[in-house]
């Protein structure tokens, strides 16, 4: 566990920081309901799409603040400290291709296919300050995560051309990965109405997907700021998770930019099987992110879209930034 002794020597540092700007790390009130959200990204902005990170879709619940109790929420505290605490479960399916789809057998130089299925279980933290998410995913990588049917099925359904190269995907094999993220909030301007603050954040991930650190942060301008901690994202990336609460009557929204920077020591999707013959291209150790959107929040829904421009992932990826569209939706009950 060498990577979360790193992500808490980052956070205390981070919190130190904080410290000087936000009085003190108190929970806020408590959340008597559950979050249903639905999350979809997709590259069709791309002059040219169908290609690398391609479709991404996922279905979360998010508990209560009050639904941990015993050992779940001792267990909770131990790992991502005190503060209001819930759990979050979800579904979800990465879809990745190379940039030649229409060709059967594609360059081995080109990102392989890959199709992810893996189910989340979470324990988020919450102050008033700070949100704490440490999560681990069990799932699979290969055709049992039904890339090939989702993206062929739809196509079909849309009278599209058919991807021809998915007999040439990463193999089957079981997927573990365990993240750990943190994000302050901290105020810095109100104008009349009008809020302004930054999001940092930092993000530490490890196992056979993806072993990854990642570093980046929001700038977010809007009214009812407090609701949550930034847009959801289907890692890696910037994510607020899904978990959202309702501050002001009726109608809270803003709109933000934000970066991040990972440093990547592993990807499967590019690097292939650990301990089996699979394609594999030649990975970036440095990946960057920029990325814009807004989010509008009505009486317990939550509606958020990203664009997010991502450099290079692989060394003989197409040159200039590949974008994808990230959307999501949430209610309350």
């Amino acid at each position: 566990m060498g990577y979360l002794m790193i992500l808490r020597s980052l956070s205390l540092v981070a919190t130190i920081v904080t410290l000087a700007v936000v009085p003190a790390l108190a929970d806020p009130p408590g959340d008597p309901k559950s979050t249903i959200s639905l999350q979809g990204e997709n590259d069709s902005s791309n002059p040219d799409s169908d290609k690398y990170y391609t479709n991404g879709l996922r279905i979360g619940y998010t508990s209560p603040t009050d639904a941990l109790s015993g050992t779940l929420a001792d267990l909770s505290r131990a790992m991502v400290g005190p503060g209001q605490q819930r759990f979050a479960i979800g579904l979800s399916q990465l879809i990745f291709t190379p940039h030649a789809t229409t060709a059967a057998n594609p360059p081995t130089t080109d990102r392989p296919y890959a199709g992810l299925l893996l189910g989340t279980v979470s324990l988020i933290t919450d102050t008033d300050a700070t949100r704490t998410a440490f999560g681990l995913s069990l799932g699979t990588i290969g055709p049992a995560a039904m890339g090939n049917q989702v993206q062929n099925g739809w196509h079909s359904l849309i009278h599209h051309y058919y991807v021809a190269g998915w007999r040439t995907q990463i193999p089957n094999q079981p997927v573990i990965q365990l993240t750990e993220d943190r994000s302050w909030r901290l105020p810095l301007v109100t104008m009349g109405a009008l809020e302004i603050d930054a999001i940092p954040d930092l993000t530490v991930g490890a196992g056979t997907f993806r072993i990854y650190g990642q570093v980046g942060g929001q700038m977010r301008l809007g009214q009812g700021l407090r609701s949550d901690f930034g847009v959801p994202r289907i890692r890696p990336g910037l994510t607020g998770t899904d978990a959202h609460v309702q501050v002001r009557d009726h109608v809270s929204w803003y709109v933000f930019v934000g970066a991040d920077g990972q440093a990547v020591a592993w990807d499967e999707t590019l690097d292939g099987l650990a301990f089996a013959r699979s394609r594999h291209v030649s990975r970036e150790p440095l990946v960057g992110e920029l990325e814009a959107g807004i989010a509008l929040l009505i009486d317990g829904w939550r509606l958020t879209a990203s664009q997010v421009f991502q450099t290079a992932e692989f060394q003989t990826q197409n040159a200039g930034l590949f974008q994808f569209t990230s959307i999501s939706v949430s209610f309350k009950f």
